[in-house]
C-alpha cells in the first residue's frame, strides 16, 4: 500500500526551490553572467512558481482549470512550459546572432577587398615613380 502524499513537505519545497532559483537568477545578473533582457522569462516563471507553490488555492484552481487531478503536478506543467518558452526565446536570439554574423562576415569580406585593391593600386603608382 502507497504511503499518502505529503502535500505540504511539496509545497515547502517548492518554496525552497523557487527561492533558490530566484536568487540564483539575481545573483548571475548582479555578476553580469546574464542579461536583464534575457533573464526577464526566467524571473517571470520564477516568481510563478513560487506564487503556485505558495498558494495552495491558486495552484488547485489552475489544476481543475485545465484538468489535473494531482495539483502539484500542476507545478510541473508550469515548469515545463517554461523551459519551451525560454528555448524559443534563445532560437530568436541565436537566429538573429547568426544572421548579423554572416552580415559581419560578408562586410568584412568586401573591406578586405577594398583594401587589397587600394594596396595593388598603390604598389602600382610607386612602381611608376
Amino acid at each position: 500500500m502507497t504511503p499518502p502524499v505529503d502535500i505540504v513537505r511539496i509545497q515547502y519545497i517548492g518554496v525552497i526551490a523557487s527561492l533558490c532559483f530566484l536568487l540564483f537568477v539575481f545573483h548571475l545578473m548582479r555578476s553580469k553572467h546574464l542579461r536583464i533582457e534575457y533573464s526577464l522569462l526566467w524571473l517571470f516563471f520564477g516568481v510563478a512558481f513560487l506564487f503556485f507553490s505558495v498558494s495552495r488555492t491558486a495552484m488547485d484552481s489552475l489544476s481543475a482549470m485545465i484538468g489535473i487531478a494531482y495539483s502539484p503536478s500542476a507545478l510541473l506543467l508550469i515548469l515545463l512550459m517554461a523551459h519551451l518558452l525560454i528555448l524559443i526565446q534563445f532560437s530568436v536570439v541565436i537566429s538573429s546572432l547568426s544572421d548579423k554574423n554572416r552580415d559581419l562576415a560578408q562586410s568584412l569580406a568586401l573591406l578586405e577587398l577594398r583594401v587589397r585593391e587600394l594596396e595593388r593600386r598603390d604598389s602600382g603608382r610607386d612602381a611608376h615613380t
